[in-house]
């Protein structure tokens, strides 16, 4: 028996190299989609902070996990709370990987800055003693929220 593998609306026979068409259904196409809808709750805020901050506390994370914690959090259209910041921040501590919290907090520091001017401070105040027990260096510390080739302005010169 030849084993055929559908490929649209033809199949191929993986034995033989003669197509072999189907014939159409027109039922199949004729009815009427319906869209279902989820009935899953809504998740509320608490709920969420405390999942990232579960998923980033975990003891046998890895730099692979945070940065796709880091990845799916940075594509919603939110800035996490500080206590998320915080367990991301010791999470990279775990692993050892200082760069990638300073990522992190440079990601952050762009996303806050886009909407208010006054969110960056206020989370930068909420996490610095995690930072100064943690050793992390905030992206102003190294300069990175200035550009290193950047010309001046023609209103400074």
């Amino acid at each position: 028996m030849a084993h055929l593998v559908r490929v649209g609306l033809q199949c191929f026979s993986s034995q033989k190299t003669r197509l072999i068409s189907l014939p159409l259904n027109n039922s199949m196409f004729n009815q009427q989609q319906t869209r279902l809808m989820s009935s899953h709750k809504k998740e509320t805020d608490e709920e969420f902070d405390s999942r990232w901050e579960t998923y980033f506390n975990r003891p046998n994370i890895d730099g692979w996990d945070i940065r796709q914690g880091i990845n799916h959090m940075h594509r919603l259209d939110l800035i996490p709370e500080p206590r998320i910041i915080i367990a991301c921040l010791n999470a990279c501590k775990r692993v050892n990987d200082h760069s990638l919290a300073v990522r992190y907090l440079e990601a952050i520091r762009h996303k806050s800055t886009l909407g208010s001017k006054q969110i960056w401070p206020w989370i930068l105040q909420e996490i610095e003693p995690t930072l100064k027990k943690l050793g992390v260096s905030t992206p102003e510390d190294l300069g990175y929220d200035k550009p290193e080739l950047a010309l001046k302005s023609v209103e400074e010169a």
